[in-house]
């Protein structure tokens, strides 16, 4: 069939057919494409796998992009990168988590659309049910390259690999530890709760019962297995529990004099209260007893014999006997004597050491009293330490603000850099006459990414049907999509939002040609279709371009894989045509 059959066939099913996205493969003419408009349907018939993980996040943070963020793919709710998205009825997107923590509480008025002054009831009405995932949007999400945003980290790969792999299990990622709440690295975790963390628990030693480590000093002094060492016999590790039992049989421990509280430094060894020493020294106590009842009885008959009359020879003898005991009085007035001087000696001993006691306890009063003053001074000097610091953090906290205010400046000053650099780019490949070629390079490259899944869609630079008309763009699938994918190179037509939207008629309802150009001039691979009226990729838009809409089936791969004309220096030209009748 030659080229003008081959149009004229695919046009004639194109016009006369139901919408394709109601047909079947079998039910087509035998040589014909059906025009799949791609919505929550086409979706619903091959839906991307799954992933293994639920929707119960926000966005992903703009900084693990390594490439500028584009604001498709940003939430309408959070402003973060989409995650698990999902399309409302008006075209906004939205994380599934956003969404439905929105409509949670009853249906919301879509905040985007307000903003827009592009506000529509119902259809700008967010309710549960009101959205459907948008596959599309999410691989392509899914395949933005990323790289960890943590500092030290070296990681780099696509946002589905770090989704799955590495958020919340990088080692560089910066946590509170849950007990002291210090910042650290997640590698350093394990290290800070052995050896750092001032709160860790750990087991003492002697007892085993648990305490904190900054307590390890006061559990030393309470623990009833803390090892310790007798003064006396020098006997080591003797359980606390146990050492007041062992000092009190401990022969060689000498225990303080009951009366050192009043001065006496004397020390009492319980070796000298042995059982033996108190019997030998309760016996000597026994013999001086006896030998003083003794003298005391010879004293008595003297006394007796010296006060009787005696007669005869006898009697010139009593006054030798008188004269030979009257020094008894004098020697007993002498040990009294010296008793009294003893006693007065310890009284003086006493007196004096009174006295030293006086003059130290004036001296401490005095260094008292001194320590009070240093006291008062210091904390003087270290509340007005307190004050700077405070002033200090005053000050480091403005000029955090400060800094912060400059970089959020800074970053808007970027995206609006980064997005007059795209509109640069974007009025310099663009065209005002509704005819489009779009020249596509490293196509071996390309494809294997798109098998790969890396970057499975292309979106072209946009084009116009006037400097004041319909925005559009091309949207291809080099491994193909919905029903062409694996076997189908599938190329879609898009309508963007433009700064004309207003004046232009909607729905878009102007036919449009796509070609795969044969660079020998000679067949190209031809389609075409008439917009359905009824399908939202063609109404005005309400955010920066509409589903896609055009040819799944576009060309056989098998087409391009063998010897051919479309393929010349790794390059495939795509041109489209959008028919100007009635503009």
């Amino acid at each position: 069939m030659n080229v003008a059959k081959t149009l004229s066939v695919r046009l004639e099913f194109s016009q006369s057919a139901v919408p394709a996205k109601h047909c079947s493969p079998e039910s087509a003419p035998s040589g014909s494409v059906i025009l799949l408009h791609v919505r929550g349907e086409m979706a619903a018939q091959e839906p991307s796998p799954p992933s293994s993980l639920e929707g119960n996040k926000p966005g992903f943070p703009k900084n693990i992009l390594a490439n500028n963020l584009e604001e498709k793919h940003m939430c309408n709710s959070c402003l973060k990168i989409l995650r698990r998205p999902l399309q409302a009825q008006c075209g906004h997107r939205f994380c599934s988590f956003c969404f439905n923590k929105i409509v949670s509480s009853g249906p919301h008025k879509c905040s985007a659309c307000i903003k827009e002054d592009l506000f529509e009831d119902p259809t700008s009405i967010l309710k549960e049910g009101g959205a459907f995932p948008d596959n599309a949007a999410r691989r392509e999400v899914e395949a933005l390259a990323a790289v960890c945003p943590n500092e030290g980290c070296t990681w780099t790969g696509n946002i589905k690999e770090y989704e799955v792999n590495h958020e919340g299990k990088c080692d560089f990622m910066i946590i509170l530890c849950p007990s002291c709440k210090e910042l650290m690295r997640t590698n350093e975790l394990e290290r800070h709760n052995e050896r750092e963390c001032p709160e860790r628990t750990l087991n003492c030693k002697y007892c085993k019962e648990p305490f904190h480590f900054k307590n390890i000093k006061a559990h030393d002094e309470i623990c009833p297995k803390y090892p310790m060492i007798c003064e006396g016999c020098a006997k080591k590790k003797i359980p606390r529990e146990k050492y007041v039992d062992h000092i009190k049989f401990c022969s060689k421990f000498r225990a303080p004099c009951r009366f050192h509280v009043v001065g006496c430094d004397m020390s009492v060894s319980l070796e000298s209260l042995q059982p033996q020493s108190l019997e030998l020294a309760g016996h000597k106590i026994h013999e001086l007893h006896q030998a003083l009842r003794e003298l005391e009885l010879k004293l008595g008959q003297l006394t007796l014999g010296g006060g009787a009359p005696v007669q005869g020879a006898c009697a010139p003898t009593l006054p030798t006997l008188a004269t030979s005991f009257t020094p008894l009085p004098s020697a007993v007035g002498a040990a009294l004597e010296l008793q009294l001087h003893s006693e007065k000696t310890k009284v003086a001993e006493l007196s004096r050491r009174c006295q030293e006691l006086e003059l130290k306890v004036g001296t401490f009063e005095n260094i008292v009293c001194v320590l009070n003053r240093e006291m008062e001074r210091s904390s003087t000097t270290i509340e007005a330490y307190n004050r700077q610091h405070r002033l200090d953090q005053d000050k480091v906290e403005i000029l955090n603000n400060k800094v912060r205010q400059l970089e959020r400046t800074v970053g808007l000053r970027d995206l609006s850099i980064v997005e007059m650099e795209g509109n640069i780019r974007e009025m310099s490949a663009a065209t005002f006459d509704g005819i489009f070629v779009w020249k596509i390079s490293d196509f071996t490259k390309k494809r294997q990414d798109a098998v790969a899944g890396r970057a499975p869609a292309m979106f072209s630079p946009a084009f116009f049907t006037s400097k004041y008309g319909y925005k559009m763009c091309l949207r291809i699938y080099l491994n193909g999509d919905g029903t062409g994918r694996a076997s189908h190179l599938s190329l879609f037509f898009v309508v963007m939002r433009g700064h004309s939207d207003a004046l232009l008629k909607w729905p878009f309802n102007q036919k449009v040609t796509l070609m795969l150009l044969d660079q020998n001039n000679r067949e190209h691979i031809i389609d075409a279709f008439r917009p359905d009226i009824s399908s939202s990729s063609f109404q005005r838009p309400v955010s920066d371009m509409n589903i896609a809409s055009g040819c799944p089936l576009f060309c056989p791969l098998p087409k391009l894989d063998t010897k051919n004309s479309y393929i010349r220096d790794d390059t495939i030209f795509i041109k489209a045509i959008v028919d100007l009748t009635g503009l």
